[in-house]
C-alpha cells in the first residue's frame, strides 16, 4: 500500500465520457448518471483500508446528495489480476454489503482512471450542474483509519456549496488513500 494524496482541484475541468459495466451487469455512460444539480464521480475499490474506513460515510453522503439533485457514480480501476480482492465478483459483494445506492462500475482497461487523472482510492471528483469540476478533496478527516465524525463531511459540505453557488470551496484538503493499482 502506497499512501497517495490527490492533486489540487483543477477548477472548471470537464468530466470524461465513459461506457462501463456496473455490478448490475448494465452498461452505464456518464450521460446516464448526471444529476440536475451536479454529479459526483468517485474512484474506489474493495480492498483499500481507506475506502473501507469511510464506505459507510460515502453511502450516507450519496443518499443525502441524491435527495438534493446530485447523482453519484463509483468506478473501480485497479488491476484485478494482481489484486483479486477487487474482482468484479467481489465488487458485487462489496456493493451489496454496503447497500450502494449508486452505480459501481468496473474500468477493466484503466482508461477512465487515466483520463480523469485519478491517483488513489478514494478519489472524489465533484461537478456542478454545468459539468465543471469544483471539488477534488477528502470526504472527512481520518485518525488512525477511523473517521472523525464531530462535524459534517467535507464532501457533503462542498457538494452543497456547489448546489447553492455553482462553485466549490477554494480551500480543499486532498483525499488520501492507496494508490491505484496499475496493470503492468
Amino acid at each position: 500500500m502506497v499512501l497517495t494524496k490527490t492533486p489540487i482541484c483543477n477548477f472548471g475541468e470537464k468530466p470524461h465520457s465513459f461506457q462501463l459495466k456496473g455490478v448490475d451487469n448494465k452498461l452505464y455512460r456518464l450521460e446516464d448518471c448526471l444529476g440536475k444539480n451536479g454529479t459526483l464521480v468517485m474512484f474506489i475499490c474493495n480492498h483499500c483500508p481507506y475506502v473501507k474506513a469511510i464506505v459507510a460515510d460515502i453511502v450516507d453522503d450519496c443518499v443525502s446528495l441524491e435527495k438534493e439533485g446530485i447523482k453519484s457514480i463509483a468506478i473501480m480501476s485497479n488491476d484485478t489480476k494482481n489484486y483479486p480482492e477487487d474482482s468484479f465478483k467481489n465488487m458485487i459483494a462489496f456493493s451489496n454489503k454496503y447497500k450502494f445506492n449508486f452505480p459501481y462500475l468496473i474500468d477493466e482497461n484503466q482508461d477512465i482512471a487515466k483520463k480523469y487523472g485519478a491517483v488513489c482510492t478514494p478519489d472524489f471528483f465533484g461537478y456542478n450542474n454545468k459539468l465543471e469540476l469544483q471539488y477534488r478533496g477528502r470526504i472527512r478527516e481520518l485518525k488512525g483509519l477511523k473517521p472523525v465524525t464531530s462535524s459534517k463531511s467535507d464532501l457533503l459540505k462542498a457538494m452543497r456549496l456547489i448546489i447553492e453557488t455553482g462553485q466549490g470551496p477554494k480551500n480543499q484538503i486532498p483525499s488520501m488513500g492507496c494508490n491505484i493499482k496499475w496493470a503492468k
